[in-house]
């Protein structure tokens, strides 16, 4: 217990060094090591070398082995006063502050001894908590780098899927080039065409034969207009030189083309075979085209031919125009373009004029205009880019086959079910039929 009561003013301070007073114990621990040891055979040696602490304090030497005890630190057990303190001597305040310290220390050591079980599981949960404190700082700063790379790796995906979808809806340039070649080359192949067409023994006796065309004036009859006239034409066509014409005689012997004559017909026939050379030129590359086109791009003759059949038709249309307009300026201008000035003109009396009339001309120009232009028509409406042509067509029977079977299975199943639930059974032929209309 504490001491509460006031000290008289006039108490004299209480002798507190120990080293003039041997024979007190509650001292002991205030004196140095040698001097304050027991004796190996005194009680309280023995009861601080036992740990043991005293009981209830009511004596000297009690409350002397409690301090020694409390000192050491908190034993376990407790011992039985100790019957070695003096009997005379007075208490003083000194052994009532130990008593106390020792009072005080022993309620300590129980408190503590007692909270030290619940102690360990808030340890433990605190390392716990810390761990997991831990765990959870080191995803989270984890999850900012695999955040990062999930969003590299999410970039590379629709970068990829951008790639592969800009592939596939890109075209390639090969068929295009292609299809504008074939639109060039169109009309030109027909022209050559027509040409050839029109430079032909076929056309000659056409021409000869046909009502209106007029007749020679110096005696040519339409027998001897063909036999010469076919040799000119062959001569555009094949590989002999100018002696082909210039040797060449009439009835009466003399030479039938002047040299004049034989040397246009040889800067026609150098035209000729230019031409017709560059028309199989182009038409075997138009083949390839097409062969390309077919097997590797859907569609792409059908467009090329259509824009082809529509470049041609704006040319026939512009060239029969001029023609129409002014016949014999178009003819000058044709002849200006192919042919030097002044070896293209001859007089009446001369053999190429009284076979090749201006009105042959003119129907071979009529004939290579018309039969260009029937080609181009004719192209223009097989090509004409219809719903079945694009494809639309099928896009709508697909469509229309991706739901009507549905319903047609509905009905057949109808119909199936009412002859059950008639309670009539149908024959083995009237089923197979039934299935093969499912199917």
């Amino acid at each position: 217990m504490t001491d509460k009561s006031p000290t008289p003013p006039d108490r004299p301070d209480p002798h507190l060094d120990p080293s003039d007073d041997t024979d007190e114990p509650a001292f002991d621990w205030m004196k140095p090591a040698s001097a304050g040891k027991p004796a190996a055979g005194s009680p309280a040696g023995s009861a601080a070398a036992a740990g043991t602490t005293a009981g209830p304090a009511g004596t000297a030497a009690a409350a002397g082995t409690a301090g020694s005890a409390a000192a050491a630190g908190p034993a376990a057990g407790t011992a039985a006063p100790s019957e070695t303190t003096t009997a005379g001597q007075p208490e003083s305040r000194a052994d009532r502050k130990a008593a106390e310290a020792a009072a005080t220390g022993q309620t300590n050591g129980g408190q503590t001894n007692a909270a030290q079980p619940d102690a360990a599981p808030s340890d433990s949960l605190t390392a716990d908590d810390d761990e997991r404190r831990a765990g959870a700082g080191a995803s989270a700063g984890a999850r900012p780098d695999s955040a990062a790379e999930d969003e590299v790796e999410r970039r590379n995906a629709e970068r990829r899927t951008a790639e592969r979808e800009q592939a596939a809806k890109a075209k390639p340039v090969l068929p295009r080039v292609l299809q504008v070649l074939l639109a060039v080359f169109y009309p030109v192949i027909l022209l050559v065409l027509a040409v050839r067409a029109v430079t032909s023994p076929l056309f000659l006796w056409v021409e000869y034969n046909r009502p209106g065309f007029p007749g020679d004036g110096y005696g040519f009859s339409t027998d001897d207009r063909m036999t010469y006239g076919s040799y000119a034409v062959d001569y555009l066509s094949n590989w002999s030189g100018p002696r082909y014409l210039g040797d060449l005689v009439d009835q009466s012997g003399e030479r039938l083309f002047k040299d004049g004559e034989v040397s246009h017909m040889a800067d026609v026939k150098a035209v000729i075979l230019s031409t017709f050379g560059a028309g199989t030129l182009l038409i075997l590359l138009g083949l390839a085209a097409v062969i390309y086109l077919k097997r590797r791009h859907s569609g792409g003759v059908r467009r090329g031919l259509f824009a082809g059949s529509i470049v041609t038709l704006a040319l026939i249309i512009g060239l029969g125009t001029l023609a129409v307009l002014g016949w014999e300026q178009f003819f000058t201008d044709f002849h200006r373009i192919f042919f030097a000035n002044g070896t293209w003109t001859f007089t009446l009396q001369d053999t190429l004029i009284r076979l090749f009339p201006g009105q042959f001309w003119m129907d071979a120009g009529i004939a290579i205009g018309s039969l260009v232009l029937l080609a181009s028509l004719v192209t223009l409406v097989l090509t004409w880019p219809t719903r079945r042509r694009r494809g639309l067509g099928k896009k709508a029977a697909s469509t229309a086959k991706g739901t009507d079977p549905g319903a047609g299975a509905g009905t057949d199943a109808t119909a199936e079910a009412a002859p059950a639930a008639d309670g009539t059974a149908g024959s083995d032929a009237e089923g197979g039929t039934r299935t093969r209309h499912t199917v």
